[in-house]
């Protein structure tokens, strides 16, 4: 390797070996995305879909499909579909979060409205479904519409966990598997499928996309409060959200009755002062519970990479493996 491709992140690397696929994709989207009855529709997808962004989903679809040998033409469906998914998560999340901005830009429900940013999410979760059943492969069919109502219900159950100081670590995992992990693993698992590879190398590019989905949302949740410039938020911003994270989660489990009554008043009832934030970041490192969430995301990672040693030596796999230590790497 020289020293240009050292230099050059994972993903950035995985993106130029599959740059045909990648430009086949886009060209799929932006198709898909058109509409000639709802001018607004191309608009808002168009302001999401191209501002940027990794497209590490459907490079994990392309790279899986790739990997095990497919040579047909159906994953670049797959893979605009899963990003047709992503993006219809996004757009529904911006308006529950009230957020305003995505990627450094103003969000979609900013710039239009609300109600634009739910229909349109709705209109790309139709699309995705029609881009799926082009395979005509019924296995597909059920993985990646599994992933969609593992997605739906993962959100419900943040909606219901958020600010609940009684939310224990296995309801976090199974929000962060339903919000993230679950179209890591649909994204690996049906590349596999699309080239008719045997089962137990299916399941362990599931697995692979399971546990990377759930290192890459644990690393999120902690840097939050390790380090802002490394996600591009502020650090804190979480807390000031009152958003139950893996750290919080961690630090409540160890805290006294004193420490308790703090993440109460400061995440239950949202009443948060000058100082807080530096009391809660001392709580956080006195209990250890940034270490021990550290922990975690470096165990899924080990699990990532287990799963895809199980599989065939190629380019595809070592940069896969690649991906899932790069994931960790700003907490190693």
């Amino acid at each position: 390797m020289n020293v240009m491709d050292q230099a050059t992140k994972p993903h950035e690397r995985l993106a130029a070996v599959l740059a045909p696929e990648l430009e086949s994709v886009n060209t799929l989207i932006r198709e898909r995305m058109a509409s000639k009855h709802a001018p607004r529709i191309p608009e808002v997808t168009a302001h999401l879909v191209e501002a940027g962004g990794k497209r590490l989903r459907p490079m994990l679809t392309l790279a899986a499909a790739k990997m095990c040998g497919y040579d047909g033409p159906y994953h670049i469906h797959l893979a605009a579909t899963v990003e047709f998914i992503h993006t219809a998560t996004l757009l529904h999340d911006d308006v529950v979060d009230e957020s305003e901005k995505r990627r450094g830009r103003p969000t979609a429900n900013l710039l239009w409205d609300n109600k634009s940013s739910v229909l349109v999410g709705d209109y790309l979760f139709a699309r995705s479904f029609q881009l799926m059943t082009d395979t005509e492969n019924l296995q597909v069919l059920r993985i990646l519409s599994n992933a969609a109502a593992t997605i739906a219900e993962g959100e419900v159950l943040q909606l219901t966990a958020a600010q609940d100081l009684t939310t224990t670590e296995d309801i976090y995992l199974q929000v962060v598997r339903g919000k993230t992990a679950a179209l890591f693993s649909a994204a690996t698992e049906v590349g596999g499928v699309i080239a008719g590879r045997p089962e137990d190398e299916v399941k362990a590019l599931f697995d692979y996309g399971d546990a990377l989905g759930i290192a890459f949302q644990i690393v999120d949740d902690l840097l939050d409060y390790w380090g802002g410039d490394a996600t591009g938020k502020n650090v804190g911003d979480d807390f000031r959200e009152r958003k139950l994270t893996l750290p919080l989660i961690k630090a409540y489990a160890s805290a006294n009755d004193e420490e308790k009554a703090f993440w109460k008043r400061v995440i239950e009832k949202g009443d948060q002062r000058e100082g807080d934030l530096e009391r809660a970041l001392d709580l956080l490192n006195t209990h250890g519970a940034l270490e021990a969430t550290r922990q975690e995301a470096l165990t899924w990672a080990a699990k990532a990479k287990s799963a895809m040693e199980t599989l065939p030596q190629s380019e595809l796999r070592d940069l896969l493996i690649d991906i899932n230590d790069f994931v960790v790497a700003r907490v190693s």
